[in-house]
């Protein structure tokens, strides 16, 4: 038997809708995604050996150290939680993970240029002037998420 209702929803909006939210995603995006979900992971097993005493190097956007329970060390161990968290609402295609995703590329980006700028204004003698590679990854990164994010809104969770 047919039905002789109207569609409520126009074609193009029921076609936005039934995509999976994962196809929105490029392939690159994709891969940092798997890899910052490992290092999510593995940033609270840093604080664990922290405490056993072991000393080792932690290292992001321009910021090292040897040291876990340092500010700075404690600082990229928050960092890369945010980034696995980023990455399993990503995964499992939370309706906020875009929302946190600019958040963490728009902090990537501001940590990143600080370093920079630091860099120029008061260098370390022997020392060249910084540029964060990792730019070249967040400045797409967050063009992306911008350009998606209604899409991502108005797509079902899988």
């Amino acid at each position: 038997m047919q039905s002789n209702q109207a569609d409520l929803l126009p074609e193009d909006i029921i076609e936005i809708n039934t995509k999976k939210r994962k196809q929105l995603l490029p392939v690159w995006i994709k891969f940092f995604m798997w890899l910052f979900l490992a290092f999510g992971l593995i940033a609270p097993l840093a604080l664990i050996f922290g405490l056993s005493g072991f000393n080792f190097q932690l290292s992001l956007y321009g910021f090292f150290t040897n040291e876990p329970f340092s500010i700075i060390g404690m600082g990229i161990v928050i960092l890369f939680l945010l980034k696995g968290i980023v990455s399993l609402g990503l995964l499992m295609e939370k309706s906020w993970a875009v929302k946190l995703g600019l958040v963490d590329a728009a902090l990537g980006i501001l940590i990143c240029s600080f370093v920079m700028i630091y860099s120029i204004v008061k260098p370390v003698p022997g020392s060249a002037i910084n540029f964060r590679l990792e730019l070249v990854a967040l400045i797409p990164y967050f063009i992306k998420f911008k350009k998606i994010k209604t899409d991502w809104e108005n797509t079902i969770e899988a």
